[in-house]
Parts: C-alpha cells; structure tokens; sequence
C-alpha cells in the first residue's frame, strides 16, 4: 500500500506550528536536501554496480586520473572530496585489494606517500564513466532547476565558509 503522506511536508508544517517560519523553512530545506542527495547517490550506486565499485571509489578514481601525476597524499584526497581519514583509509584498502590503485613513495618528500590510480583503475573508471553520465542525463530536470540548486548550494557553502569557484554558465 504506497503512503500518500509527504513526510517532510508534514515535518515542515509541525516545525511551524512551535517555531518561526524561518525555522520551518530552514528544517525543510535540510531534510529536501537530505533525501534528494540519498536519492542521487542511490540511482549512483545502481548505475556503478555493474563494474563493481561505488560511488565513493568512483570519486577517489576519477579524482586520481585526472591529477597531472595520477596520485595525490591521503591528506589533499580527504580534503578535495570531503571525506573523513578513516573512511578513506578504508576505501584506499578496498581499491588497493583489487589493484586499482597503489600506495608510492612521493618523488618530491620520501617521508610522504601517495595514493596512485593504476592502468587497471583508469580502465575501470573510464568504463564505468559513461555509465554514471547515462544515469545523471536521465534526471529529468530542467537547467534552470539544475541552475537553481547549484546556486542554493553554493551559497550554502559559501555561508559555511567553504571556497566555492563560480562556474561559467
């Protein structure tokens, strides 16, 4: 029996009915942004599950192949994709298990380590690329609604002080 009960539409108006409308708003939009981001990384996770890897390895890949070295240090990796050491310390693992990537010794500071994307990782990254791509152009929205949440989110950002690049059109 499907639920006919938008929950987050019901979470907004009981918000409103003890605090500001403000508050409403803002509780609205973090449980929207929530569920919408679920939603995407779901239809992500079943459009990579054909080559064997998930989203968050997908990421790691296509961040290596497109350094000009092909391996950055753990730290820049975390920074770069927002993830916390110890979940990357676990996806480097998986990915190193399956020789998609490989730990070096930096050329520059041998007290330093790399992460570097094998052949094999650029291979699989590559293939599962267009994938990923079909899943995302499937998304029916308009560009002006692309365009609006692209905007909304990086005012997020830049309000949470992150450095937000402004994308040409």
């Amino acid at each position: 029996m499907p639920n006919n009960i938008d929950s987050l539409a019901e979470a907004r108006r009981r918000w409103a009915e003890r605090y500001s409308g403000e508050a409403a708003r803002g509780m609205f939009t973090v449980s929207s942004l929530d569920r919408a981001a679920h939603l995407l990384r779901a239809g992500a996770e079943q459009a990579l599950a054909p080559f064997s890897i998930t989203f968050a390895q997908f990421e790691l890949l296509t961040l290596l192949m497109w350094t000009r070295s092909g391996g950055l240090p753990m730290s820049k990796i975390s920074s770069r994709l927002h993830v916390l050491p110890a979940s990357l310390t676990h996806t480097v693992r998986r990915l190193e298990g399956e020789g998609l990537v490989a730990r070096v010794a930096s050329p520059r500071d041998r007290r330093s380590t790399l992460v570097s994307i094998t052949d094999q990782g650029i291979a699989l990254a590559s293939a599962a690329g267009p994938a990923l791509s079909s899943y995302f152009e499937g998304i029916d929205l308009t560009p002006e609604q692309h365009d609006g949440i692209a905007g909304a989110t990086a005012a997020l950002r830049r309000a949470a002080g992150e450095y937000v690049e402004e994308l040409p059109s």
